[in-house]
């Protein structure tokens, strides 16, 4: 199993460490357009692999995409990051030129390849991955609604005063700070709803925390998240190249699921060897409904942004 990462900064690197220290990837190769940064990155990471017992080896290259040929998973965390106060929207002019660059060059030396999105706008940046390439729409795939949960368990578990490993939740929706849909109602603490531990009050502040998440982080930090960030996406190239058939919430190009058509928006989707092998259709209420509406037209404004002609 080789998988190649794109992008060589915090959040690529965080994934390349974890996708290693889990050892299912014969080989990561990292890309990144900085001289000798993917090179320096990985030979870091390589000389971590006594002291951590991982077999699989780490290369880096400074833009040449021949030495990703024949990868079976590609990862896209190139472009510029989010500055404080900055969106996700703001950054699509450079990014989406950088996604469509990358993804090309991807191809030319791995046609089959499965594609997993990072870069932000995410939801854009996957739906224009979708109309720039031949792929089937199995094999592209967009992170953040993976992240979003694993910050919505975060809040959950803060709120609950308990382990993490405790809750499950998930958040549909865009990955945006808006657009998020927080699934407060399915949200359970060892199958028992939350609602029966937390005020209607604390849950709603849980969803808007959630909400923002990033940017709350961006603050803080200066930049992006990248641990978090990292660790989802390992584990949605783990998903499949294990072909564990695993369910997260991820960007998936919608054709009538959900009501709605011609986006890429976060939905929960199994994960196995062919990417993304079924979407999975939650019955939702009227609220959700509407909040997941009102999400896609956000995701919708900021797809007609993008040049697709060029």
């Amino acid at each position: 199993m080789k998988v190649t990462i794109v992008g060589a900064g915090a959040v690529g690197a965080s994934c390349a460490e974890y996708i290693a220290i889990k050892n299912f990837a014969s080989e990561v190769v990292l890309i990144d357009i900085k001289e000798d940064y993917a090179e320096g990155k990985a030979m870091d990471l390589m000389q971590t692999s006594s002291l951590l017992g991982f077999d699989t080896k780490i290369t880096g290259s400074t833009n040449d995409y021949s030495k990703t040929a024949n990868s079976d998973i590609a990862v896209i965390t190139s472009g510029v990051p989010r500055k404080p106060g900055m969106t996700r929207e703001e950054l699509i002019g450079i990014n989406a030129d950088i996604v469509k660059s990358v993804s090309q060059s991807l191809l030319e030396h791995s046609p089959n390849v499965t594609l997993i999105v990072v870069s932000n706008p995410m939801d854009t940046m996957t739906y224009l991955v979708h109309k720039t390439t031949k792929l089937p729409k199995n094999k592209i795939i967009g992170m953040g609604g993976a992240l979003d949960s694993a910050r919505f368990k975060y809040r959950i578990s803060e709120a609950l005063g308990c382990p993490a490993s405790d809750v499950d939740g998930m958040v549909i929706g865009g990955h945006s700070d808006t657009g998020m849909v927080p699934l407060t109602r399915l949200a359970t603490r060892n199958s028992v709803p939350v609602s029966e531990f937390l005020s209607k009050e604390r849950i709603e502040q849980v969803s808007e925390d959630t909400k923002v998440g990033g940017a709350t982080l961006t603050k803080m930090l200066g930049t992006s998240a990248w641990y978090a960030p990292g660790a989802a996406v390992s584990s949605l190239v783990q998903a499949i190249a294990c072909d564990q058939k695993k369910m997260f919430p991820c960007s998936a190009l919608l054709e009538g699921e959900y009501g709605l058509n011609d986006l890429c928006i976060g939905v929960p989707v199994i994960l196995g060897k062919n990417g993304i092998e079924k979407i999975v259709e939650v019955e939702l209420d009227d609220a959700e409904k509407s909040k997941l509406k009102d999400s896609s037209e956000g995701v919708s404004k900021t797809n007609d942004l993008l040049d697709l002609k060029k």
